[in-house]
């Protein structure tokens, strides 16, 4: 059966450079393939045509208008085709924070979003430093970040780190640095049944 993992974690933590990186690698270590869907490349322009005729501002992925009338239709809307693609027996990585469903334990099992029975899914969970974090950020220069910028520390008040101890079902991965011994461990542990 195909696999799903998903790359989750916080704004600006490397989740699309690191699941870009491991499709390759993936894909030579089994031959099979693999798709990558991103939640900002699916969604970002419908997403900012939506956002600027409610709120006025294209950039807006934080407002309550955002979070609580869009985000989550962008999300089941993400797993929908992932869910196509696995049912054609193709492997896909998604990326995007899924910081509620990861804190509520429902993304792995499938309880978040339904997906194909048997479906083989891991949640990868993207850890970096937050200043570090903050300084891709402002690096990126990303439209979208501008709220979390100029209100970091209300934006940084709602981001969730998980405890290893209360998150067993995550494979943890720390992307400070191009450390490859620690990338080769990730790839084997995806690659585990």
């Amino acid at each position: 059966m195909a696999k799903l993992i998903y790359f989750c974690g916080h704004a600006g933590t490397g989740k699309t450079t690191l699941a870009r990186r491991a499709v390759a690698r993936l894909h030579a270590a089994t031959g099979e393939s693999f798709c990558l869907l991103d939640k900002d490349t699916l969604y970002g322009t419908f997403s900012a045509r939506v956002m600027g005729l409610l709120t006025g501002d294209p950039n807006d992925r934080d407002s309550p208008t955002y979070l609580d009338h869009l985000r989550d239709q962008e999300y089941a809307g993400l797993v929908d085709v992932a869910s196509e693609n696995l049912a054609l027996d193709v492997n896909v990585l998604v990326v995007g924070p899924f910081s509620r469903e990861v804190r509520a334990h429902t993304l792995h099992s499938g309880q978040a979003y339904p997906v194909p029975a048997g479906t083989r899914t891991r949640v990868v969970w993207v850890d970096l430093d937050e200043d570090v974090a903050r300084q891709r950020i402002i690096a990126r220069a990303d439209r979208r970040d501008d709220w979390k910028l100029a209100h970091w520390e209300a934006y940084r008040s709602r981001r969730f780190v998980p405890e290893p101890r209360d998150y067993p079902e995550l494979v943890r991965y720390d992307n400070t640095g191009q450390d490859e011994a620690r990338f080769t461990a990730l790839i084997d542990e995806l690659l585990k049944p």
